[in-house]
């Protein structure tokens, strides 16, 4: 699943997203992409599951792909 950030991100927060996305799935594969402002990620859950982490961490994002 693909997710658009709708608050920017810079290279700083890679780690800070990887970490919220990993508390949802610790199996998950994430990749953020700091230069199309997405984040992907590889899980069997549902993306409303990973919207709960971006929102507790205070992104804005909208699922782009699933």
């Amino acid at each position: 699943m693909k997710f658009s950030m709708k608050t920017e991100i810079r290279a700083d927060d890679v780690t800070k997203l990887e970490h919220a996305m990993k508390s949802v799935d610790p199996d998950a594969k994430v990749e953020v992409d700091v230069g199309t402002q997405s984040v992907s990620v590889d899980s069997w859950l549902m993306p409303e599951e990973f919207l709960v982490a971006f929102y507790d961490d205070n992104y804005e994002v909208a699922v782009e792909e699933w």
